[in-house]
């Protein structure tokens, strides 16, 4: 039975490569140029990144980078399906062609890299897991958590880096682990376990969804790194390069200045980099299989990143997140475009 279940897993695991080997050779870009829509994977409910209100209106960093996407290929960032996508079936809608693009809160990592089949682009949110804990357990630091029980969510690298921290400071904890966010973070509250474990941007959303949010703190520790980025499926290396290329784009014109509103005046400008953002000059689109003008739409449509991420989860969103490493690099921050000339 063991050798059966092996030689069933291996042409399983041989299908799935073939599957998202034909899709990434049909060409993702005709393909969502030919539906005239881009269909994003993203998250349940997460305020901040991806969340849908009463009306199915989609709002979040991540989802404004689909939107932004679409304006690049389509013209128009509203010609987007969205997706909901939880932990466990997150990939698999990816490789199998269900979504172009997935675009949700998803750590890049070298075994996933490796293993899934997909390929990441640039990070979107450089992040790190950290503990939300309610204030009346008298505890400041993640040190103080020996012994705890800790909510956490299952099927992310969530789990690992938590038995990793706890088992690196010689220190015992009680995993109590459910399917879904939602799930994870309802234990808490009821006082199912004595902390929430999960990104830190995660925490700040979620600890705005209880009932008492100021009743709960995020202990300063961060235990890991999380950085967050879109990805594609391999091997369709032109669509990698829509997806990254629209970041960079994004990037670019918050350092050089060009945002939603000074767009249209910015295309008059003499500086050859701007010129070149705003498809001006050169023929920068054409590469990459779009219209000169694919980094105007992003702009004009969605904004550039400083835009996105503040009213995302910034200054301007509940969530009032500081910019931190998540700045320009020549701002403090390590967010960094590749030059688009």
């Amino acid at each position: 039975m063991k050798l059966r279940s092996k030689a069933l897993a291996g042409l399983l695991a041989t299908c799935a490569l073939g599957l998202m080997a034909s899709a990434a050779a049909a060409g993702t870009l005709d393909t969502v140029k030919g539906k005239g829509q881009l269909t994003c994977g993203a998250n349940t409910g997460l305020g901040g990144f991806g969340i849908p209100d009463d009306k199915g209106q989609w709002t979040g960093l991540d989802v404004d980078v689909c939107r932004a996407m679409a304006a690049a290929v389509l013209g128009d960032a509203k010609k987007v399906k969205f997706v909901g996508l939880d932990a466990k079936n997150r990939f698999t809608a990816l490789q199998s062609g269900e979504v172009d693009v997935l675009s949700r809160n998803t750590t890049a990592t070298s075994s996933r890299a490796s293993t899934l089949g997909i390929i990441f682009g640039p990070v979107t949110y450089y992040d790190g897991q950290g503990f939300l804990v309610k204030k009346k357990l008298n505890v400041s630091s993640a040190k103080d958590l020996n012994g705890a029980s800790i909510c956490v969510q299952q099927g992310t690298t969530t789990e690992l880096n938590l038995a990793d921290y706890f088992r690196s400071n010689n220190m015992k904890y009680e995993s109590v682990a459910f399917q879904s966010e939602d799930e994870t973070l309802k234990a808490f509250e009821s006082g199912r376990c004595d902390a929430f474990t999960t990104d830190a941007s995660g925490l700040y959303a979620e600890r705005l969804r209880l009932a008492n949010p100021d009743e709960n703190i995020v202990l300063p520790e961060i235990i890991s790194k999380e950085p967050l980025a879109p990805s594609v499926r391999q091997g369709d290396d032109q669509w990698y390069d829509v997806m990254t290329y629209t970041v960079y784009a994004m990037l670019d014109a918050e350092e050089l200045g060009v945002t939603s509103k000074n767009v249209d005046d910015m295309k008059k400008s003499d500086n050859p980099n701007i010129r070149r953002l705003l498809g001006v000059e050169g023929d920068q689109g054409k590469g990459f299989g779009l219209t000169n003008d694919w980094a105007y739409n992003i702009i004009k449509q969605v904004g550039n990143y400083g835009e996105v991420f503040d009213r995302n989860v910034g200054e301007g969103s509940p969530l009032k997140i500081k910019r931190g490493v998540n700045a320009l690099w020549n701002k403090g921050g390590i967010q960094y475009g590749m030059p688009i000339r």
